[in-house]
């Protein structure tokens, strides 16, 4: 079953009356864009020019790694696979020149496991380019695979040209696109995740650091990746748990390396001092029972049929209303799965989130005297509510 997370946006949380005095404002970024959502639920709690199309510079081996993440789980590439570095994929490609390298060189096989390390941890374009050739034969067609992962995860105003990020005035991305492609990494893809916690990469006697050097600084940082070019400015997309509480942020667009870490740095801390995250209800979670009409049995249990989460101000969960409205005149059959009302969940007067009400279990229509009867009960109930 599809996990259903609610998203509830508290960006502006601020200057709505019903959260007026417990949130203050998101702090404010030397950045041309940023974004700060949680990863279960996908609350935005801060934004700024979240959709303005900006260069990401190496935030675009996030697509590259993911790309690759998908062709490994639908078995068409392995980590011990080897792949012979070509001409175009050498570290000396005068394209690379001033850039980070995994320093690979023309003729030599180098593994899956060693690229995706080369990418994530020493931000190698050669390796990149590498991986690139591999999976589809030419950058050009991987770029049109990273456009079509894209288009499938809702990254809507973004647009590759390229497997590493380095300027081309045709690619793209958005801050918002870049939290979705975060979000998809960490939830889809743990196991490739991993690599964006690790702390270094050896490879041909060179031993090179990961560029986040927020992870270094703070234990609850555990991704994802670096960015820079003139164009592009100081990037950083990070991600970090706290408590069980992950949240993901998006900078794009900042003065200096320094800059990037503590803008970063300033949105996590916001969002985890004034946000938590709560699943409220499992899959398949009863709130309470109905009665249905000429059924076999009287009574269904109705409620959620999919997880819910949601991000609130701290401190709110309890003060959370459920109003659960069901249909008039329930009438067998009834499928497990059919909508038969509908669940809100108000919180100051406010609703933050609405669902359909579901019946849980099947319930066959009844006999023929039972259907009789229930008729009859159903034109006296009628009569007293008309």
């Amino acid at each position: 079953m599809i996990r259903f997370v609610f998203i509830l946006l508290l960006a502006c949380a601020a200057s709505g009356a019903s959260a007026a005095g417990i949130v203050p404002s998101p702090p404010q970024v030397a950045a041309k864009a940023w974004l700060l959502i949680d990863a279960d639920s996908g609350a935005v709690l801060a934004e700024h020019n979240a959709d303005l199309p900006l260069p990401p510079a190496s935030l675009t081996k996030m697509m590259t790694t993911y790309v690759l993440a998908s062709e490994m789980a639908a078995g068409r590439v392995k980590a011990t696979d080897m792949v012979v570095v070509s001409e175009n994929a050498w570290s000396q490609n005068p394209l690379f020149k001033g850039s980070s390298l995994m320093w690979i060189e023309p003729g030599k096989a180098v593994s899956i496991a060693d690229l995706e390390r080369g990418i994530v941890v020493s931000s190698g374009n050669d390796a990149t380019v590498a991986v690139a050739e591999h999976l589809a034969g030419s950058e050009a067609v991987f770029a049109e695979m990273m456009n079509t992962h894209a288009r499938s995860l809702g990254m809507d105003n973004s647009h590759f040209v390229n497997s590493h990020g380095l300027p081309d005035p045709d690619h793209v991305v958005t801050a918002r696109d870049l939290a979705k492609l975060a979000q998809a990494i960490i939830n889809r893809f743990p196991e490739h995740y991993a690599v964006y916690k690790e702390h270094e990469f050896t490879y041909n006697g060179i031993t090179q650091y990961n560029r986040n050097t927020l992870m270094f600084e703070d234990p609850s940082v555990d991704g994802l990746k670096t960015g820079h070019t003139e164009a592009a400015g100081y990037c950083l997309v990070a991600s970090a748990e706290r408590n069980g509480m992950r949240l993901i942020s998006v900078v794009m667009g900042t003065a200096s390396e320094n800059a990037r870490k503590n803008e970063t740095r300033s949105l996590l801390n916001y969002g985890f001092r004034f946000f938590e995250t709560a699943e409220l209800y499992g899959p398949n979670h009863e709130l309470q029972r109905a009665r249905v009409w000429k059924g076999e049995q009287d009574y269904v249990p109705v409620g959620l049929l999919e997880r819910t989460v949601l991000t609130l101000p701290r401190g709110k969960r309890d003060k959370l209303d459920a109003v659960v409205t069901v249909d008039e005149q329930l009438l067998a059959p009834l499928q497990a799965g059919d909508r038969v009302g509908s669940v809100a969940l108000v919180l100051d007067g406010d609703t933050v989130y609405e669902a359909p009400l579901a019946a849980l279990a099947e319930v066959p229509p009844g006999g023929f005297f039972s259907r009789l009867w229930d008729t009859v009960l159903m034109w006296i109930a009628g009569l007293f509510s008309s």
